[in-house]
């Protein structure tokens, strides 16, 4: 059965000499894994369409036997260029993608998910990396989830309980406008640092690149 989608790319690894398994995040069909058969190749139709956090509407043959599926054809339609040009950046992206990985079932309908992660992507693209940021895809997510912070008993002072509201709550624009004192990030950072290990079981990787230089451990 052939399917089309529109969909974010999360992941891509080798899986032989030639070909790729490129991880998808889309609205209709949740996070789905494909393979790109010949993509290393010189000649490949593929060839620069497939990249990390690159956004393409795309055809697969879906699998009766596996959540492998064939990709067939990739038309990109945005590639987030200003993610690679920054480190911090760029670890703030990886770090979301990682806290998806581990927080969201495969072959699931995501649509609130999708569009989270690529208004992330595009703040991200505009905007120097910052603590409130990664604050901010956090509980935007878990509000997503179904698991945002009870705040009137969350222990936290009352001026942080009210940038964590905002950060769950309002609009991306929203981040850069909050300032956020020394104390306020750490408490933040450290309050948040334990609701994900106790509700995920453990802290998503690479949560400490993503805020490296940032905040103070």
């Amino acid at each position: 059965m052939i399917q089309s989608a529109t969909g974010l790319i999360l992941r891509t690894r080798h899986l032989t000499e030639t070909s790729l398994i490129v991880h998808w995040l889309t609205p209709d069909f949740g996070r789905i894994a494909t393979v790109a058969q010949g993509a290393r190749r010189p000649k490949s139709p593929f060839l620069g369409k497939l990249d990390l956090f690159y956004v393409a509407d795309f055809s697969f043959s879906r699998s009766r036997r596996s959540d492998l599926h064939r990709l067939r054809e990739v038309g990109l339609r945005e590639l987030h260029a200003a993610l690679r040009q920054n480190l911090a950046t760029l670890r703030q992206a990886t770090y979301a993608t990682a806290f998806i990985e581990q927080a969201t079932e495969t072959e699931t309908p995501l649509p609130g998910v999708y569009g989270l992660m690529l208004g992330f992507l595009d703040y991200l693209c505009q905007q120097p990396a910052q603590p409130q940021t990664v604050f901010a895809f956090e509980l935007k997510l878990l509000h997503e989830l179904g698991l945002e912070p009870d705040w009137e008993n969350a222990g936290l002072s009352a001026g942080s309980k009210n940038i964590g509201r905002s950060l769950a709550h309002g609009g991306w624009p929203a981040c850069t406008r909050l300032k956020l004192s020394h104390v306020q990030i750490i408490e933040l950072q450290q309050f948040l640092h334990g609701f994900l290990t106790f509700h995920l079981g453990r802290l998503p990787r690479g949560r400490a690149a993503a805020l490296e230089g940032q905040v103070s451990e």
